[in-house]
């Protein structure tokens, strides 16, 4: 408060009455008692830390510190706004019965959902050209490009032979281009051959990359264990992870490191060959997005339930024909409704159990599996040059700061690697594979900008 009174006088006489009279309208409920009401003020009122009638903060008892007062934005742009919505149907629940619960109860027709969307000018007739000419061949029409619910006249060619083998065409061409994109951005040659494995956004925990680089160490240190009549038998794959880790976020930066090293072993290892392959792609932004999606046969959606509001890139993945392994997170519980169960990889915990498992794990009951355990143990050993123990501490304990895993990536392990096996095994039926990405285009546009 003191910092805002200084620097913006006149905005906090302004702030200081619009609390006051939203204070003032407030009434105790029937069955409240005293003690709940004014514990309901406190959640509700903007500035935090005063008294509600003098607008002062209290005075400091002997020997404690004076407690400062702050302006709680969010509860401000709630009281001023004629509507709220959340960015996805499940971000929206959430704002509803857990961030803003207080403001729900008082003005429920305020809450809407508007779901996000992303233009399809750009994210799929700008930056596919390929897959554009086969969509508006089958479609006979370019009008799609404005109205993007005309490409749900695709589904009723999705069994044609021709426009499936239209679709591989336009996918191959697009491949070749994110080939030769990341030949020349990191100088490693990704096989053509490979199933396109992408995850690119912000670098982050609880978007969880560890949790991707910990499902590829585990498939190089499971091909390294087998025969070579066994690895016959494996779908090879081309990992790319990109994205901008915060200049102080170390963890992040921990993760880009982890990913960098296993990359620099993998692709180094001629006995693995061109089974598998890591690439980092840097300096993430829109015009790289642009060359990696149009040429992704997989997308990771794999952020810990409940926590990515919605998210874009799944859209844009989505309308680019790129199939899903998610967790019902943000907008991946509209894009697994509009494609249909049967073309979404589904694995990890739902929003509604993770409190669950953070309260289990913080009491000590966590039993990892050992998939998650021998995982770790091969990073401690030392095969991808250093430890990272710090990273890896995140990942142990049972609570406390950087500890006790609060993002679940022990609890989805299993889950996760068994979801992955379940996308090998469709990719080895390349003709289901491919009417299982036209689908996703065809079920997209609900995701149009357009349409919010």
């Amino acid at each position: 408060v003191s910092l805002v009174e200084k620097l913006l006088p006149r905005h906090m006489q302004i702030i200081r009455r619009i609390d006051r009279e939203f204070v003032a309208s407030l009434r105790r409920g029937a069955d409240e008692t005293k003690e709940e009401f004014e514990a309901r003020v406190g959640r509700m009122q903007i500035l935090e830390g005063v008294d509600p009638k003098t607008q002062l903060p209290p005075e400091p008892k002997a020997g404690e510190e004076a407690v400062a007062a702050r302006v709680h934005m969010a509860n401000l742009c709630v009281i001023a706004s004629q509507a709220v919505n959340g960015v996805a149907a499940l971000h929206s629940e959430i704002v509803k019965d857990e961030v803003f619960n207080d403001f729900y109860k008082l003005t429920p027709q305020k809450f809407q959902n508007k779901t996000n969307g992303v233009t399809p000018r750009r994210w799929l007739a700008w930056c596919n050209p390929w897959l554009s000419a086969v969509i508006t061949k089958w479609l006979g029409t370019e009008e799609w490009v404005k109205d993007l619910t005309l490409l749900e006249g695709l589904s009723a060619h999705v069994k044609n032979p021709e426009l499936k083998k239209d679709w591989v065409e336009a996918k191959q061409q697009a491949k070749q281009h994110l080939r030769q994109y990341i030949k020349a951005q990191s100088g490693y040659d990704i096989p053509m051959s490979s199933m396109f494995d992408v995850q690119v956004k912000r670098i982050h925990e609880y978007k969880r990359q560890l949790l991707n680089i910990l499902g590829v160490i585990y498939r190089y240190k499971k091909l390294k264990e087998m025969s070579a009549v066994e690895r016959q038998e494996v779908v090879p794959k081309a990992v790319m992870i990109g994205g901008k880790a915060f200049a102080t976020y170390v963890q992040a930066k921990n993760i880009v490191a982890l990913i960098c090293a296993a990359a620099k072993t993998i692709n180094n290892d001629k006995q693995i060959g061109d089974l598998l392959k890591v690439v980092f792609i840097p300096n993430y932004n829109v015009t790289v997005a642009e060359n990696i999606i149009p040429g992704t046969d997989l997308c990771q959606q794999i952020s810990t339930a409940g926590m990515e509001a919605s998210g874009t890139s799944n859209m844009k993945f989505m309308m680019n024909g790129a199939l899903t392994v998610g967790t019902l997170d943000g907008a991946n519980v509209e894009i697994r409704e509009e494609a249909g169960a049967d073309h979404f990889f589904l694995f990890g915990a739902t929003a509604d159990e993770i409190p669950g498992i953070r309260a289990d794990r913080a009491a000590g009951k966590f039993v990892p599996d050992p998939r998650f355990t021998e995982v770790k143990d091969y990073i401690k050993s030392g095969t991808f040059g250093a430890t990272f123990e710090d990273l890896l501490g995140s990942l142990e304990g049972n609570e406390g700061f950087g500890r006790g895993d609060y993002f679940c990536v022990g609890h989805d392990f299993a889950s996760y690697i068994e979801a992955l096996d379940r996308v090998d095994e469709a990719w080895k039926d390349q003709d289901g594979w491919v009417e299982s990405s036209i689908i996703q285009t065809a079920s997209s546009s609900k995701f149009s900008s357009d349409r919010t």
